[in-house]
């Protein structure tokens, strides 16, 4: 092991020892208190209902991944899910307002989805047959996941004109397909009213006033239809992108207590075709721009509505299905998980992934269900970063981002019983669960080597003579052969692929001495493990 972590770390130094700069920078972290708090399933992902014939730029690159064409019995998929242990899925789209459910009372002839030139996004209503549903709901009972599907907030209404519809919602259709998911014993999580109809719409859109109505309806037969049941789903709306009027006054006529979460959509990386995007991705000030929204949707909800919390319910990149060869490898690491580093210091409890599997932004290869590179990061995130936002300060470079969490719990009921007893008698302190780093290098030239200070002991972390037999984990990961828009990824110098039997890969870090210094190369990410980090709030 000393050989191996001997030479990883000259590994590591070599990009170092070719780049034009390496800079000594400090990292203060505050464990006294959170500056926000996340959900414990905050990562999340979605399943799309766009059919194989769904073009962009000249290309279809959705195959067989609708939520109507998927191969569920595919093993990787249930790995892949499975590796998350409860991974969270958002079922829902551009189409879902156009789905019509294949149950109870349903009047309308309901066929598959097809290309039709008048229509919605291009495309006619389509069709949810309950078998299909049943499969579906199997297939989330089996891996665990934890499910919100999108119901079709546009069912009864009209086309007004330009993209304005109106009317009343006809909400039988969703009556009749709750009912049928309870009578079956599928369990979902959350339902969620409508896709990107708030504000302008994208493609259509629904009067605030008319949608928060329609919301106390919807609210109103879930209460009817589980009544009592201590798994009563959340209510989530309106799955649209954030407008600072349209949200508040969506807010003010549902009223207290009928909406549970609040979702917006993010694509701040433009459109899939741009041929920018990898620049985008590596600028800061360009990822700085997407704080606003976080903060005034947070500003929002206190005013309006503070019974909610604020979801990502769906966020790409680049919209348009992603940018090709762009969105599906290494280099789209970087955009994603400083968004999820934002989202979290903005008390977002979940952030949903578009998508699971479908499109250029896939965290699954479309044809193959091979891991994507930003997969392993969302795994990584899952598995390192806990509930818990601690507040960083740094002097560095804008091209190092940083982000603090109290470190996920990653032990078993019977440890966890343990340390409670060791705690009892003094011998122990939970503290030492200790924090999560992520680090984000943008910089192609410098080499950071980074002190951690804890501000509530204003010492360096690891600085006790008695620190010297402690270690910590770094997780440092690097596109193949150095290349950015490589589609495998690269953990502590060892390419993640699929194991012998095509199972997802143990995601192992290097341990290292607490003492010394960090060292994140260019261009590279890095979680760094502190698990003797006194951090009070993470108790």
């Amino acid at each position: 092991m000393g050989t191996f972590l001997y030479m990883f770390l000259f590994l590591v130094s070599l990009p170092a020892i070719w780049s034009q700069q390496v800079t000594r920078t400090s990292i203060l972290v505050d464990g006294t208190k959170t500056i926000a708090t996340n959900d414990e399933n905050f990562i999340c992902s979605t399943v799309d209902w766009w059919p194989q014939d769904k073009c962009d730029y000249n290309q279809c690159p959705w195959g067989n991944s609708s939520v109507l064409n998927l191969d569920l019995s595919h093993p990787l998929l249930a790995k892949a899910i499975q590796a998350f242990k409860r991974l969270r899925i958002r079922v829902g789209g551009s189409l879902q307002d156009q789905v019509l459910y294949d149950v109870g009372n349903l009047k309308a002839p309901c066929h598959p989805f097809r290309k039709m030139k008048d229509g919605l996004f291009g495309f006619s209503k389509g069709c949810l047959h309950m078998e299909r549903w049943d499969e579906l709901n199997q297939l989330f009972n089996r891996t665990g996941a934890i499910v919100t599907f999108g119901l079709n907030a546009l069912h009864g209404r009209h086309h007004i004109k330009d993209e304005a519809w109106g009317g009343d919602w006809d909400s039988g259709n969703a009556y009749d397909l709750i009912k049928y998911t309870i009578s079956k014993g599928h369990q979902i999580d959350s339902w969620e009213f409508g896709n990107e109809l708030s504000g302008k719409g994208i493609g259509a859109n629904v009067n605030a006033e008319l949608y928060g109505k329609d919301v106390i309806n919807l609210k109103n037969i879930i209460n009817n239809l589980y009544k009592d049941s201590p798994s009563k789903p959340a209510v989530i709306a309106p799955g649209g992108f954030f407008e600072p009027e349209w949200y508040a006054k969506f807010l003010q006529v549902s009223g207290s207590n009928v909406v549970n979460v609040v979702t917006h959509h993010i694509y701040n990386l433009g459109a899939g075709v741009d041929p920018n995007l990898v620049s985008k991705i590596l600028d800061p000030h360009h990822l700085n721009n997407v704080s606003e929204t976080f903060s005034n949707l947070k500003q929002t909800i206190e005013r309006n509505g503070p019974w909610s919390s604020a979801w990502v319910g769906e966020s790409g990149g680049a919209y348009n299905s992603g940018g090709r060869r762009v969105s599906n490898t290494f280099v789209n690491s970087f955009w994603y998980l400083d968004q999820l580093g934002t989202a979290s210091k903005y008390n977002t409890k979940v952030y949903c992934r578009q998508t699971l599997i479908g499109g250029n932004y896939a965290l699954l290869d479309t044809t193959t269900f091979v891991p994507n590179p930003d997969y392993y990061s969302a795994l990584l995130w899952h598995r390192l970063m806990g509930k818990g936002v601690l507040s960083v300060a740094t002097d560095s470079s804008p091209f190092l981002r940083s982000y603090a969490h109290c470190s996920k719990r990653r032990v078993s009921v019977f440890l966890l019983c343990f340390f409670n007893l060791l705690v009892l008698f003094n011998t122990i302190s939970l503290n030492t669960l200790g924090i999560t780093l992520l680090l984000i290098n943008l910089s192609n030239h410098t080499d950071y080597i980074i002190s951690v200070q804890n501000k509530k002991t204003v010492a360096w972390v690891g600085g006790k003579a008695s620190d010297g037999h402690l270690t910590r984990e770094e997780y440092h990961l690097t596109p193949k052969d150095g290349y950015l828009q490589s589609q495998t990824m690269v953990l502590n110098g060892i390419p993640v692929e699929l194991t012998e039997d095509k199972s997802i890969p143990k995601l192992d870090p290097v341990h290292v001495n607490v003492n010394s210094p960090i060292r994140i190369a260019p261009l590279s990410i890095a979680f760094v493990v502190f698990s003797n980090f006194d951090a009070p709030a993470c108790a």
